[in-house]
């Protein structure tokens, strides 16, 4: 299925995170967490396809997606990155298997917090917030998407690692076994990773050494 939409909304969050939000076609239903592959609507770009997750809740009458931008990379989010309202997209079919299983810690590599947005507004909004944690790891604080909603659904239970910057207010250790060891109280809750391959594989691997059962560490296999 292939899907043309409208741009309803399109601004920057942060320096090189845009948000986007577009028309809801009928019918068109997903769980937080899930994604799609995104196309820009152009004869030169309408092939191009790349995944992004849905960053509103599933009751808004729009569809929301929090893109960061790679201009070097002159690909899809370059091209993103010039769209204004009425532009179009393509949407796809909905895919994805990062999904809400219970209270746990959400521990999330830069834009890899996408997923978890929209998780994290629905258990807002359900009064489900309690006992789940964000661990959210950056290379500096300006790139740190929505910090203060983060903050705002959290509280002191949303930990903002910052990790390539000399001076930060925000913790600066790596999300490794030792912060892992240190930082989780129960390793027989949820775990819920997302970022790069690379960080997926690691803290997945020191999770189970750690004690968490591998049925319940979740990310997008």
């Amino acid at each position: 299925m292939e899907t043309p939409v409208k741009i309803i909304s399109a601004e920057y969050v942060t320096h090189n995170v845009k948000q986007f939000r577009v028309e809801r076609p009928a019918d068109y239903n997903f769980v937080p967490g899930q994604a799609t592959e995104v196309s820009v609507n152009l004869p030169e770009w309408k092939d191009r396809k790349s995944p992004f997750t849905f960053t509103a809740l599933p009751d808004k009458p729009y569809l929301e997606f929090t893109i960061k931008i790679y201009p070097e990379r002159h690909g899809v989010t370059d091209q993103l990155s010039n769209l204004r309202p009425g532009d179009e997209l393509i949407l796809r079919d909905v895919w994805g298997a990062i999904e809400y299983k219970g209270p746990g810690y959400f521990i999330a590599g830069g834009a890899g917090i996408t997923p978890f947005l929209a998780i994290l507004r629905m258990l807002k909004a359900s009064n489900q917030v309690d006992d789940n944690v964000l661990f959210f790891s950056n290379r500096r604080d300006e790139d740190i998407i929505l910090g203060g909603e983060l903050r705002s659904i959290l509280g002191e239970r949303a930990h903002f690692i910052v990790t390539q910057q000399g001076s930060t207010k925000n913790d600066s250790r790596r999300i490794d076994e030792a912060f892992l060891t240190a930082e989780v109280k129960d390793f027989g809750k949820h775990f819920y990773i997302c970022g790069p391959d690379p960080m997926i594989a690691e803290i997945n691997n020191t999770l189970v050494r750690l004690g968490a059962k591998p049925d319940a560490v979740v990310f997008e296999k």
